[in-house]
């Protein structure tokens, strides 16, 4: 009986051990965040399949239905966050977890710059940070293909690829300078009612370790478990998606700790509504 007790233990750790293996330090330390009450709206995605960029051009990928908030993590958000949460203000933060550049147009721990306004996105933070802020809101952050999937969404129709004005007005939207200082909402939401998905920040996702690939699809394998999300788009399947092609090339050049001056992100959230 004491054998079988050891057995199941030792499986149950292994098992455990798989499953988290990418949240191994410095990771872990997330823990002991603090809780705070932000009322961002979120709205339901319903879930369906769609052509990721890369990879496989036959090979529709299922996104299951989930919450998204309606805009970007602003300043005034963050403020919360670090307020309840020390250890990821900017004097406090360990190099592990974000870059030299880590809230850097902050001038003290618990002021943003005057130059942006409280409802502009947050900026120049690390996906350790934003994971963090995301994990203090009870929410988490939005894996690549569900982000990608509500992308493809221009004001009119869920899936708006085919039209060649989608990425060039993508494009001229990134190519804009200092964009992450104004508010969030003061555009036009897609046609999920999402605003900001390209006017205001490049935003993180959450697998930033599960999707660069070496080989010729997703499924690849990993050289370096500490490159972003993302990856490089190995065998784009819309090679006139300059748009895409921007954005993948971007998550491929980071790493989790790093910051950016128009990286931002949003939190999203598992659901259990159904509908028809």
């Amino acid at each position: 009986m004491y054998k079988i007790a050891v057995t199941i233990l030792f499986l149950l750790c292994f098992f455990a051990c798989k499953e988290n293996d990418f949240k191994k330090n410095p990771e872990a330390e997330n823990n002991g965040i603090k809780g705070i009450d932000i009322n961002t709206k979120m709205v339901f995605i319903q879930g369906g399949s769609y052509l990721p960029f890369y990879g496989d051009a036959k090979k529709q990928v299922s996104v299951a239905s989930f919450l998204l908030d309606e805009r970007p993590a602003t300043n005034e958000e963050f403020l919360a966050f670090v307020t309840v949460n020390p250890q990821w203000r900017k004097s406090n933060v360990k190099r592990v977890f974000a870059d030299t550049t880590y809230l850097r147009d902050w001038p003290s721990d618990l002021q943003f710059s005057k130059d942006q306004s409280g409802d502009a996105p947050v900026s120049f933070v690390s996906w350790f940070a934003a994971n963090a802020f995301a994990e203090s809101t009870g929410k988490r952050l939005p894996t690549l293909d569900e982000w990608e999937y509500v992308a493809m969404a221009d004001e009119k129709d869920y899936n708006a690829r085919g039209k060649k004005s989608y990425s060039d007005y993508i494009i001229s939207l990134y190519l804009k300078k200092n964009k992450q200082l104004e508010p969030v909402k003061k555009s036009q939401p897609n046609a999920w009612g999402i605003y900001n998905m390209f006017d205001r920040v490049w935003e993180w996702t959450d697998d930033f370790n599960s999707v660069l690939t070496t080989g010729d699809s997703r499924e690849g394998s990993y050289d370096d478990k500490n490159l972003f999300c993302a990856g490089a788009a190995t065998s784009a399947t819309d090679v006139l998606n300059y748009a895409a092609f921007m954005r993948f090339g971007l998550r491929s050049s980071l790493k989790a700790n790093y910051t950016v001056a128009n990286l931002g992100f949003r939190c999203a959230k598992d659901t259990n509504i159904i509908t028809k």
